[in-house]
């Protein structure tokens, strides 16, 4: 258990933790951690033209204390296989945070909580995995010249867990998988499996959501286009 901001509890999934699915695929990375940090803190995002939205980025955490945590970029437990993330906290604009807390109250009628792996992520971040990643494995990860959704505050990364019990429920594939056992429409896995993963994909979609042709865990939020990439650390982001 985790005390975040705003003096709510939260569950927090700690590193190794009996019900965390381990990543299959990985990478070594190019360049130490380090150094990549480095190098891209030292940089610019790309500049965007235009008229965009004050950014308003909230703790998810805050608004509903029944989500739980499993940031796998401040683990090993990541496609780099060390951590990159220097907090385990997940952030998205308030809209789109407004819009998965009611994706998790319909999701509980039907005994399940949200996880969340990923939400806001520093454009710097994206440098370092680009950066990171070798020529021929730069198709998983996100162009810094062009930035993410992520970067935006308007993606998140999640999957289910059962309420019952506290685990994490099976899904066709485990989280940054490389395979095509990771696409949204996989026709591989267990009926059960395929069963979770249509319904988190149908509850996220009714709250304006569209989920990644190529990752089950990750939805988009309709309103993307009207924020900049963002590149505010989460040290910055206000107290844990």
């Amino acid at each position: 258990m985790k005390r975040s901001a705003g003096g709510c509890f939260v569950w927090l999934l700690a590193a190794g933790a009996a019900w965390s699915q381990a990543v299959n695929s990985r990478i070594v990375p190019l360049h130490p951690v380090d150094e990549l940090r480095l190098t891209a803190l030292a940089a610019k995002p790309p500049h965007e033209a235009g008229t965009f939205r004050t950014p308003d980025l909230v703790e998810l955490v805050t608004l509903d204390p029944t989500i739980k945590l499993d940031i796998r970029y401040a683990t090993s437990n990541n496609f780099l296989g060390t951590p990159v993330y220097t907090q385990a906290r997940a952030f998205l604009q308030r809209p789109a945070a407004e819009a998965v807390v009611r994706a998790s109250v319909n999701l509980r009628i039907m005994g399940y909580g949200l996880i969340i792996h990923d939400g806001y992520r520093p454009w710097y971040v994206t440098r370092m995995f680009w950066d990171a990643t070798p020529n021929k494995q730069k198709i998983f990860v996100a162009d810094p010249k062009e930035g993410s959704k992520h970067n935006r505050g308007c993606a998140v990364d999640l999957s289910l867990y059962d309420l019952k019990t506290g685990a994490e429920v099976d899904m066709p594939s485990g989280y940054d998988d490389f395979t095509e056992k990771a696409y949204a429409n996989y026709v591989g896995g267990t009926t059960e499996e395929r069963a979770r993963r249509a319904l988190l994909r149908k509850v996220m979609v009714e709250q304006g959501f569209q989920v990644n042709p190529t990752e089950w865990w990750h939805f988009d939020y309709k309103d993307w286009k009207q924020y900049l990439i963002g590149n505010v650390r989460f040290e910055d982001l206000g107290a844990q």
